[in-house]
Formats: C-alpha cells, sequence, structure tokens
C-alpha cells in the first residue's frame, strides 16, 4: 500500500492536526514566498503595486523587493517603477503542465472545430479538487463574449462539468467541499466568478447532490446561469482510455452560450447530442494515441542561477529560482518523474530537488501517483496564467520596443500585413525624445509597399504572393529581403525618412508582424543602419519572438 501523501495527511486530519502540518520542516521558505506573490500578481489580474504585493503577502518590504529582482531576472515578471507586472515567459510553468497533461494538444483541434460547426463557445476543463480548472477555450466572437480564460479556476457546484467530476469523489473529497463551503459561502475565494449575494446554506449544498446524482445517471450535467445571470452550459465527460476498473474522467467538455441565443434546454435538446458525437471522437483520439516514448531529459535547468547569484548578489534568491526550475523539469514526454529524473533535468543536487518537490506538494501544485514518481497538478496553472492567456502580440512588444529606443535612441515600431495585403497597420510603437523623431499613432495604415515594414511582411514565402501590393514591389526585391533577413527603405515614402526592418515569426516560422525603427536621413548613413541598428532590432526581435512563442504554444495570441 503506497504511503499517505502530505495532501492526503491534510485531508484525513482534524483542523489542529492541519495546523500542525501547516509547512513541513523541509519546505523551502523563499519558494514559498516566491508562489505567494506570483498567486497574488494573479489574483490581481497580472499587475500589483509593490507597496500593495506587501500588503497581499504580509512579507516585509525587503523581501518583497528580492523577490521581484529574482523573479524579474527569470523574465517572469517586470518591473516598472512601483509596479510589478506579470510577463508572458512566466506562462513556461502553466505549458509544462499541459505540455504533460497532453489533453489540450491532442482535443483543441476537436473543441475548436466543434464551435466552428455550432457556432457557441466550447471549453475544455479539468478537476482542480472541488473546483473546475479551464485548460482549452474555443470561443465565439460577439459582442457578449462567453468565456472564461485557461486557467480559471471556478467552484463546482456552480458549473456544469462539475457535477461530472463528482460522481467520482470520495468521502474526503464531499469532507472538504463541505468544508470549503462553510469557510467560503459566497465564493470569495474563487476570483473568475462573481461572488455569490448572500452566500450558500443547505438547500444550495443540496441542490449539487441532486445534480451530481442526475449527472452519474444521464452522462450529463446543465448549468442554467448558476454562474451568474444569462450564461447556460451543457457539460459532457471525456473518458480516459480503459485501463481497468471504472473508467475515469479525463476531462469535461461544454458547449456555452447565453439566453439572448439559447436557454438551458436548448442546450440539452439541440445542442447535447452534437456535443456527444464529438466528445466520442476525442475519447477515440486518447484511445489510439499512445503515450509518448520517454525523450532525452533536459538537464542543467537551474545551471544559469549561480551565474545570476554572482551578478546580483542578496538580490538574487537562488534558491527561489531554482525551485521554480523544477516546474519546467515536466513536460510532454515527461508527465510523471521520480526523483532522481528531477535532479538530472535540473542539475540540482537529491537533495535540493527533493526540498522543491516537498514544498510543491504542500502547495498543491504536485502529486505523488505512486510511492516514486512525482506530477504537476492543474494548479500550477494559477501562477500567472489566466491573466496572460488573453495577452497580445502588442502588449508582449511594448515593452521590448522601449528598451529597444532606449538603446538606440530612435523611434521603434511594430505592424502587421492588413488582408488583402495593400496595407500595413502599426499595433505598437514607443517614440524617442528627440526634437525631431518620427512619431506614427497606433492603428495607422500606410501602403504596404513603400514601407521597410510592409516589404518585410510581403517578403514572408508563407504567404500567397498571388495577392494585390506584390505587383508594386518587384519579387526580385521580395527574395533578397527574405534573403537578407531585413528590409531598409531610403526616402520612398517620404523625403528624408530612413526605416530599417527585420521580421517577428511565430511558432510555425511564419512572419506575423514586422518590428523597424525610423529616423532622419542625416543621423545614419545607410551602412550606419545596417552595422549599428540592425543587430539591435534582430536581437529584440528575437526576444518577442521568445515571449511570443512561449505565449503562444497552447493559447490564441491576438496580432492586434
Amino acid at each position: 500500500m503506497p504511503a499517505m501523501s502530505m495532501n492526503d495527511a491534510a485531508d484525513e486530519a482534524t483542523p489542529e492536526a492541519v495546523r500542525a502540518l501547516a509547512t513541513p520542516a523541509e519546505a523551502v521558505t523563499p519558494l514559498i514566498r516566491g508562489i505567494a506573490v506570483l498567486r497574488e500578481l494573479t489574483e490581481a489580474d497580472g499587475t500589483l503595486s509593490l507597496s500593495a504585493l506587501e500588503r497581499a503577502t504580509g512579507l516585509a518590504r525587503s523581501t518583497v523587493d528580492r523577490v521581484t529582482a529574482t523573479l524579474a531576472r527569470m523574465d517572469y515578471v517586470r518591473v516598472d517603477g512601483r509596479d510589478v507586472h506579470l510577463a508572458p515567459r512566466l506562462m513556461e510553468l502553466g505549458n509544462a503542465y499541459l505540455a504533460a497533461l497532453r489533453l489540450p494538444a491532442l482535443l483543441s483541434a476537436r473543441a475548436d472545430a466543434l464551435a466552428d460547426e455550432l457556432d457557441e463557445s466550447v471549453s475544455l476543463a479539468v478537476a482542480d479538487r472541488d473546483g473546475i480548472r479551464f485548460i482549452h477555450q474555443a470561443t465565439r466572437r460577439r459582442a457578449m463574449s462567453l468565456s472564461f480564460r485557461i486557467g480559471d479556476l471556478l467552484p463546482a457546484e456552480r458549473t456544469a462539468p462539475g457535477p461530472l467530476f463528482a460522481t467520482q469523489w470520495t468521502d474526503t473529497d464531499w469532507r472538504r467541499w463541505r468544508d470549503r463551503r462553510a469557510s467560503d459561502p459566497r465564493d470569495l475565494s474563487f476570483t473568475a466568478v462573481p461572488p455569490r449575494k448572500y452566500g450558500a446554506d443547505e438547500r444550495d449544498d443540496e441542490a449539487f447532490v441532486s445534480r451530481t446524482e442526475e449527472a452519474a445517471a444521464n452522462g450529463w450535467a446543465l448549468d442554467d446561469q448558476l454562474i451568474e445571470p444569462g450564461l447556460v452550459a451543457v457539460s459532457v465527460p471525456v473518458r480516459s482510455p480503459h485501463t481497468g476498473g471504472r473508467r475515469k474522467i479525463a476531462c469535461v467538455a461544454s458547449v456555452v452560450s447565453h439566453t439572448s441565443r439559447r436557454t438551458a434546454h436548448d442546450l440539452r435538446t439541440t445542442l447535447l447530442p452534437r456535443l456527444r458525437s464529438a466528445v466520442t471522437e476525442m475519447e477515440r483520439e486518447l484511445h489510439r494515441t499512445p503515450p509518448p516514448e520517454p525523450g532525452p531529459p533536459p538537464s542543467d535547468l537551474a545551471l544559469w542561477t549561480g551565474a545570476s547569484k554572482q551578478r546580483l548578489g542578496r538580490d538574487f534568491i537562488e534558491s527561489l529560482a531554482r525551485g521554480l526550475t523544477v516546474l519546467t523539469a515536466f513536460g510532454e514526454d515527461r508527465p510523471e518523474l521520480t526523483l532522481t529524473e528531477v535532479a538530472r533535468a535540473t542539475g540540482l543536487a537529491r537533495a535540493t530537488a527533493r526540498r522543491a518537490l516537498i514544498t510543491y506538494e504542500h502547495l498543491g501544485l504536485v502529486t505523488t501517483p505512486s510511492p516514486r514518481t512525482f506530477t504537476l497538478t492543474p494548479r500550477v496553472l494559477s501562477l500567472g496564467f489566466p491573466p496572460l492567456s488573453r495577452t497580445s502580440l502588442p502588449e508582449i512588444a511594448r515593452p521590448h520596443l522601449a528598451d529597444l529606443t532606449s538603446r538606440i535612441h530612435e523611434s521603434t515600431s511594430m505592424a502587421v500585413l492588413s488582408d488583402p495585403g495593400e496595407e500595413i497597420q502599426y499595433t505598437a510603437g514607443v517614440a524617442t525624445g528627440r526634437v525631431m523623431s518620427v512619431n506614427i499613432t497606433v492603428g495607422t495604415r500606410l501602403p504596404a509597399y513603400a514601407t521597410a515594414l510592409g516589404r518585410v511582411l510581403l517578403a514572408d514565402p508563407h504567404r500567397d504572393h498571388g495577392r494585390p501590393g506584390d505587383e508594386e514591389t518587384p519579387s526580385r526585391t521580395l527574395a533578397s529581403i527574405h534573403s537578407q533577413g531585413y528590409a531598409l527603405v531610403d526616402e520612398e515614402l517620404e523625403e528624408g525618412l530612413r526605416s530599417l526592418a527585420v521580421p517577428i515569426r511565430d511558432r510555425s516560422g511564419r512572419v506575423v508582424a514586422a518590428l523597424n525603427t525610423a529616423m532622419h536621413a542625416s543621423r545614419r548613413t545607410l551602412r550606419e543602419c545596417v552595422t549599428d541598428l540592425l543587430p539591435e532590432l534582430t536581437s529584440t526581435a528575437a526576444r518577442i519572438e521568445s515571449d511570443l512563442h512561449t505565449a503562444g504554444r497552447f493559447t490564441h495570441v491576438s496580432l492586434t
């Protein structure tokens, strides 16, 4: 019989015993503090002042300063004056969980196709103790948009997936749920949903028990405006492949709508059959896709922390950085790892890796499916993923543009190609403080062929070159721009204006945007633009691409 995990022990214990188990002796205190800072930033929608973080976490200001300095060194947060912002790089923690889970990679395309077919939002959710957490969203673009963010946590009793997951709860799970209901009757701990106006009572509890019994009998469940007025949903469980005994629920697929379009009754009678059919296909996908063969594990993920400690001194908390690196050791072909494998992947001593894993189990971020292995839990998504899952490319790029402008002392901009490709649209920009500078307003459109930005975008070989606009720029010019990796336009759009641009590519290698700097021709020669400015633009584009690739691994990143 496997040893009882720390979380199981806490669930079985009396309140007095739980307080005694509050923090394991071997837990890494700086890691606990760092997680607390990340969770407070997440609940505050991604931004808090240093003073607000001090109040929210109860930590000393000096500790908050050191934690945020360490997180900033890891590119997990950005410190702007007195404010701290979550940064896209932090999403690599949630990506590690989603990759290890494999469900988004296997099922998201079918969820997207169902949303297109039904013209309604479709979501996938997993259980997180007595709540549910979203792992995929396929939304409809409407004035009344219905969707939650990937990683958002909702109370089980106020959702359609909740009763389905509750059909597999143990007595311990039900007891934990009732304890939570008693301690938080208004659902104030669930920041993704509106709080209850007057709190819950025994009738609400009885109603959820009844809904769970109905879900067990029917194989589906409804949410008829339980979260908030107007929102309705129908859900069906996606069960994991048969491994002996009762098949477990891997996730739950839901169709979500608004009462202005469909009632809960309409969802059940009209859309439920199609949802069930889609779920059958999802289950077949899980059955025919074997687990990946374990690949070569990464190594020395935490090697860089020593150099950071030397550079930043006492402001860098090495134990926090090393501990966070442990989470990134997990992945698609590494869903379960032993202590030895974690130590090998991170380059940490076994004792150091063990203390980090003990800390994560205490915080509910790691669990032990067997006595010798560890795996990530959905709670990893609480570390910044929800607010960052809605980030856009301009939001990703702006800090990098500001940094570039401060280095080269010239205005910088980013643009995308409009459909059908005749114009570019400026989506982000940072102006320099010079008396004479280029300052083009975000949203401005210009002919693509006349700009360096446009020519870089038109030169993308992944693009259909039969569109209008290409005729204005000779194909030989576009081929040259693609080959050299930049475009330099000298006084073609406007006399005295010189512009240099480089591409920004998505995870597939497609050019989705372009980055440029523009200046008066008197400030730099054409040669100086290439020798002095091109390396700066190229390195900035690489940093933007790195953030874009991290943010876009399991979420849709808007280009505008």
